[in-house]
């Protein structure tokens, strides 16, 4: 059962060819078995062995929706009642939340059970999934190598049958990068789509929520769940949420595809490219236009990345002081003490080096050479994307320039870590929606195909995805040894 798609699995329990309760146990222990991966930092086995009992009397009662009694795993930077959200943090690894994130507060609605929280690079700052407080996660595809981050635990849970589904975050390519390196199919909604109430916060104006998922099928069901407004957020735009399934067998014919020649330069590997282009020309069979576009300034997006998204984490990680709750130091000689101990001693490497510098570029003296001219910089790249997607209905290319990397390989250099970004970041900086889905391999390792829409054009961007997959079977490969 493990290996069935949430669609797959929810036609099964309506049938009553098994229960909530013997799918989750399954889950359960499959997750016991391939513990090594690391992918979950907390599993609820009371718990959602609890929700599947409801579930159960739900399906029986015949008032069940489409994630009745599905098992899914929520990101640990989703606040989650009476359990542990620790944001892969030292930080956070006392803290018990008192209440639910509007993400889980909706798929509970839904009747999903939740296996446990996965494990993520510590606050979401990361590429890798290694500057998790609890350790790296491996990758299912070859366990030397990372899954991808932040929200490796995730896309690691998916890929190797240890979850159906999985939430989470991203905020310069958390959802797509990991989803690309684990051959699953992983979507970012449009900024202000998914709610972020009790989403911890890295870079405010960044963050987005969305659905990690074996199939396009799959992400519209979790979607059509996790969407909507939310008067808790004042970021959530008050818009219909459309039937994401409904238009998912649309056909085709006439899509215009645009590929940005900047995503196809210098730095991309070679095979990659090939699978890219394979990709593109299996579009091309089902009626779809392509064309080259230019957006001149995608080559400005990290270093504009990495001035406000580090920005907006040094106002937002202020909060976690050793005061209110989180870790705090033993025996602090006075104030200042148990300030600079208590995040001294519970923030990792990689965060302490995006406070120092978002707090630098804030600084009197360098506001405007930074921060106020990256902003404007964003806006160019915006700019862009508008016009680009004026002549096209979706922009295609790469997700990463690379396959899945060695565990260890880029610790050392946070700038060939960063790189491995530059095909995600400007999507956020712009607030699109956009997805990865698996679209072959380079060398035994998952290749993921970016596509990216129009602001709420999720519907499409997921009929996109979905017709191809109805094409293709990249989707249905699965890890050796996790079948």
């Amino acid at each position: 059962m493990n290996n069935k798609t949430i669609a797959e699995l929810a036609r099964g329990l309506r049938a009553g060819e098994f229960s909530s309760v013997e799918l989750t146990q399954d889950y359960l222990e499959r997750i016991r078995q391939f513990s090594a991966l690391n992918a979950y930092i907390t599993v609820t086995a009371e718990q959602a062995l609890a929700q599947a009992e409801v579930a159960d009397k739900r399906l029986a009662a015949g008032t069940a929706d489409l994630l009745t009694g599905i098992p899914v795993a929520q990101k640990d930077i989703f606040c989650t009642d009476g359990v542990k959200t620790s944001c892969g943090s030292k930080m956070l690894d006392n803290f018990i939340s008192p209440y639910n994130a509007t993400v889980v507060e909706k798929l509970n609605a839904a009747g999903a059970v939740m296996l446990g929280k996965s494990n993520m690079d510590e606050f979401a700052m990361g590429s890798s999934n290694e500057t998790s407080f609890y350790g790296s996660v491996q990758n299912p595809w070859n366990v030397s190598c990372v899954p991808g981050g932040s929200s490796g635990g995730s896309a690691a849970a998916v890929a190797a049958g240890l979850t159906a589904g999985a939430t989470g975050s991203d905020t310069g390519g958390s959802i797509r990068q990991p989803a690309a390196f684990c051959g699953i199919t992983g979507l970012k909604p449009t900024y202000g789509r998914v709610s972020r109430y009790g989403m911890i916060a890295y870079a405010s104006s960044l963050d987005q929520g969305g659905p990690m998922t074996r199939t396009a099928e799959d992400a519209a069901i979790m979607l059509q769940a996790m969407a909507g407004f939310d008067e808790k957020d004042s970021t959530s735009v008050n818009m219909p949420v459309p039937d994401y399934s409904a238009g998912l067998n649309q056909p085709l014919s006439g899509l215009k595809i645009g590929l940005p020649k900047e995503f196809f330069g210098e730095g991309l590997n070679g095979e990659i490219a090939a699978v890219i282009e394979t990709a593109v020309n299996e579009y091309r069979k089902l009626g779809a236009e392509v064309k080259e576009v230019s957006m001149p300034n995608l080559k400005h997006a990290i270093p504009a990345y990495y001035v406000i998204a580090p920005a907006e984490c040094s106002a937002n990680l202020s909060r976690f002081d050793g005061v209110r709750f989180g870790y705090r130091c033993e025996n602090p000689a006075d104030l200042a003490d148990l300030y600079t101990r208590s995040r001294g001693e519970a923030f990792g490497k990689e965060v302490k080096r995006r406070i120092l510098i978002g707090t630098y570029a804030l600084s009197a003296g360098y506001y405007d050479a930074y921060y106020l001219k990256a902003q404007k910089v964003r806006r160019l790249i915006t700019d862009d994307f508008k016009s680009a997607l004026a002549e096209v209905d979706v922009l295609m290319g790469p997700v990463s320039p690379t396959v899945a990397f060695g565990l260890g390989e880029k610790t050392g250099d946070p700038i060939q870590m960063y790189l491995s970004d530059i095909y995600t970041i400007a999507v956020n900086l712009a607030g699109l929606p956009a997805m990865s889905i698996p679209a072959g391999f380079v060398d035994n390792k998952p290749v993921g195909l970016q596509i990216i829409g129009n602001y709420f054009a999720e519907d499409r961007l997921l009929n996109v995805a979905h017709r191809y997959q109805m094409n293709t079977d990249w989707h249905k490969q699965v890890p050796k040894g996790f079948e």
